[in-house]
């Protein structure tokens, strides 16, 4: 990772943070919104379940993505050592 840019390193770093706290977020609104939609159009009152279930689903896909971002420089230098 030394060869890269300095710049280069410094959006790296901060697109790990930034597609994590996207992911959380994306998943707490969808449960929020399935849990709004579920009481007012159906009648079921799921209030904080969906968006409980919904935001642990954010928080995982964040650190998959998270695991990948991390992963991937291990790859890149592997295939370069071959």
């Amino acid at each position: 990772m030394a060869d890269k840019p300095v710049f280069r390193q410094l959006l790296e770093a901060s697109m790990i943070g930034i597609n994590l706290v996207i992911s959380t977020f994306i998943g707490l609104a969808m449960g929020y919104g399935l849990d709004y939609a579920m009481g007012r159009w159906i009648g079921w009152h799921t209030k904080p379940w969906l968006t409980i279930v919904f935001l642990f689903i954010g928080i995982l896909a964040g650190f998959k993505d998270l695991y990948l971002m991390a992963k991937k420089p291990d790859d890149q230098s592997h295939k370069k050592n071959s």
